[in-house]
């Protein structure tokens, strides 16, 4: 059965990811070509970063205050305004600097992008379909994952400059904008009694009065921070896989692919009777993908162990996502999904940092090799501590906590 609405949210989705991954590689392209600096590549995290940690209170409470869809739709436009302001400056060979400040103004538009965007189809659709659609949003998003970087470098490569991308980057904004104007612009529910100092930190307060969630983010933020082993890829290409430029192309898109067929499996079973030990599973399954990437020295081999891993993520991702839309009131979901995008934005940045960190220590193979086995040790702590996640029934019958924050406690959970 169709349901409504998610089609012109996924084909949004979808084609501001693809705008995203365009920008990524072209930015990345021009600075080294540019500079010649390795470091100027790594401040590009951090000038994109820097405007979501610090607007996060400010973008999750503007999401639970006003229109979601319409708060997506000025993210969206302030980056396809980005966009065309880095074409002009690659066509116009303008300063350095300025490519950082309209870096600036896309982590901006980031930060309000991921507090509404998320929170957008849950306003629209019956909580029984909410497991299908995140699966949905996750396939439209890893499509992206797999077609953006390889579109990106194709338009460099046949134009021989970053201009032209750009400007397909701004266009696919644009594509962004017309599909969630087709929605209806709804506001959230209201928060009981006058608002207070308190409510900027409700989204805080309500991840950790509910353990479910919180083991959730727990386990999928400390697989990305140990499991880190995309970001030593160039290293397995030339030094142990001697494969070269194309095998790195193949082996960065792997984990794409397992994502993408993935989460496309998961938009036509029914949902995980048990959500929570599917959740433990897929995470244990995403460290020994790991190890086994980490000490493969075969092509072949070391590209299926990606695909393992993505595609476990995949699982990890549309629980999770799922489990925040089940259990957040309406009112808080803008903070919530913010706070979310943080700690998970935050676990990529410096997931590369400690990647690279053990790398230097330790040894490239035991970095992943380690990173992978931590990622096993912090299932089985999270199980330990939070014993309620392996009792978790499924998500659809779930239903969000309406009492007051303090004293939030998901029954249904336990």
């Amino acid at each position: 059965m169709r349901v409504p609405y998610v089609a012109p949210v996924a084909i949004g989705r979808c084609s501001a990811a693809l705008s995203q991954q365009i920008i990524n590689v072209a930015v990345g392209w021009q600075l080294y070509e540019r500079t010649g600096s390795a470091l100027s590549l790594g401040l590009v995290g951090l000038f994109e970063l820097a405007p979501v940690v610090a607007l996060t209170l400010v973008a999750g409470n503007a999401a639970d205050r006003y229109s979601r869809r319409n708060i997506a739709i000025f993210a969206q436009g302030l980056l396809a305004f980005a966009a065309l302001g880095l074409a002009l400056v690659a066509y116009l060979d303008g300063p350095v600097w300025m490519i950082y400040g309209l870096l600036l103004a896309v982590g901006t538009a980031r930060a309000f992008s991921s507090a509404s965007i998320a929170t957008v189809l849950p306003q629209l659709i019956d909580r029984a379909h909410f497991a299908r659609a995140s699966a949905w949003m996750s396939s439209a998003y890893q499509f992206a994952s797999v077609v953006g970087p390889a579109l990106g470098g194709l338009i460099i490569a046949a134009t021989g400059g970053a201009t032209t991308a750009y400007a397909a980057a701004t266009v696919g904004q644009v594509v962004f904008v017309a599909c969630f104007l087709r929605l209806p612009a709804l506001r959230p529910e209201a928060a009981p009694g006058k608002r207070s100092v308190a409510d900027l930190f409700a989204g805080f307060t309500f991840i950790r009065r509910t353990p479910v969630f919180l083991a959730a983010i727990t386990l999928d933020m400390f697989a990305v921070l140990l499991g880190g082993a995309v970001a030593l890829l160039p290293v397995y290409a030339k030094d142990i896989l001697h494969v070269g430029p194309e095998g790195l192309g193949w082996l960065r898109a792997a984990p794409a692919v397992g994502s993408l067929m993935m989460a496309l499996v998961q938009t036509r079973i029914k949902p995980w009777a048990k959500p929570g030990q599917a959740l433990m599973v897929a995470v244990i399954g995403f460290g020994l993908a790991t190890i086994g990437f980490g000490i493969a020295t075969n092509f072949a081999l070391s590209a299926f162990c990606l695909f393992l891993t993505g595609a476990f993520d995949s699982v990890s991702v549309v629980v999770r996502l799922t489990l925040e839309q089940s259990l957040t009131p309406d009112r808080l979901r803008g903070r919530v999904s913010a706070i979310n995008y943080v700690f998970i934005g935050f676990s990529n940045e410096f997931g590369t940092f400690e990647s690279g960190l053990t790398a230097g220590l330790f040894g490239t193979v035991p970095a992943v090799v380690g990173g992978g086995i931590g990622t096993i040790l912090v299932v089985l702590a999270v199980a330990a501590t939070w014993p309620q996640l392996l009792r978790l029934p499924p998500l659809h019958t779930l239903q969000p906590e309406e009492s007051a924050v303090p004293e939030a406690e998901i029954r249904h959970a336990v």
